[in-house]
């Protein structure tokens, strides 16, 4: 069985968090982009949640190859940390991110599952902590022609017979189908491993393949994006705390009362 598990580079969330309370997240002159000099990235949390899949699957003793792929320039400490996790196979797509929206990246992973001899089982994270979409593994879907099931928390394969236990609602929901398929997984499949000692050391002497989008075969239709971004901004936050008096019941009958005024209950 071959796995691709669909990985991305993301600005770490909570320090992007923290240049926003603070006042210290701009955007560039373009408008556009962020000026994130300082601010690490990461692996999308969700992506790291998809390769803790894959690997459960290997664990759990079928026999399988693990292929990350991820799009974009500078690839190598991401796809390092996925080979250090114990990817067999990394692959970086060389693309200009910013050029990107879900429609296209989307076409470009498929053409390269397609090129690369296609997959049984294709795992995302449930969206990427960027943008907050969510919206490229149904695309990836689409376009192959393959089921979904999406917000897994479980996966189990035996032979060809994939068993997805769902996070609704409502409550765990149990799929079964046919593999191939395409999963997204939430974080409600457990925590992530780290990489051993070990897995870093044999990590150095892997070099993720390189993929050009030259060689995908997609049309100039295929890499045009649907959706453009014009402007990006941050958004002024403002917090006010207002006191109230009295004893607790009438510090609650006077709260009521507020809440009723600004139609709030």
């Amino acid at each position: 069985m071959r796995i691709v598990v669909c990985v991305k580079e993301v600005l770490d969330p909570d320090a992007v968090n923290n240049y926003a309370l603070a006042g210290n997240l701009t955007i560039g002159d373009d408008g556009k982009t962020l000026q994130v000099s300082a601010i690490p990235q990461i692996m999308n949390g969700f992506d790291e949640q998809a390769m803790e899949a894959a690997l459960k699957i290997r664990d759990s003793g079928l026999d399988c190859t693990i292929c990350a792929v991820s799009i974009g320039p500078n690839q190598k400490s991401l796809l390092k940390h996925c080979a250090a996790l114990g990817a067999d196979e990394t692959v970086a797509i060389d693309a200009d991110l910013g050029a990107l929206d879900s429609q296209v990246t989307a076409n470009i992973l498929c053409a390269y599952i397609n090129s690369s001899g296609g997959a049984d089982l294709i795992l995302c994270g449930r969206q990427a902590s960027d943008d907050d979409q969510g919206v490229v593994p149904a695309l990836i879907g689409e376009i192959l022609g393959l089921p979904i099931a999406p917000l897994a928390r479980a996966i189990e394969v035996s032979d060809s017979t994939l068993t997805v236990t769902r996070a609704t609602p409502d409550g765990d929901e149990i799929v079964q189908g046919a593999t191939p398929a395409v999963v997204t997984i939430s974080n409600e499949l457990g925590d992530p491993r780290f990489p051993t000692a070990k897995g870093k050391m044999a990590a150095r002497k892997k070099k993720p393949t390189q993929v050009a989008i030259g060689d995908l075969g997609l049309s100039p239709e295929q890499l045009t994006p649907r959706i453009v971004l014009n402007r990006q901004y941050v958004p002024q936050v403002q917090g006010n705390c207002e006191f109230i008096d009295g004893t607790p019941a009438e510090a609650a009958r006077a709260l009521i009362d507020k809440l009723r005024q600004d139609s709030l209950i």
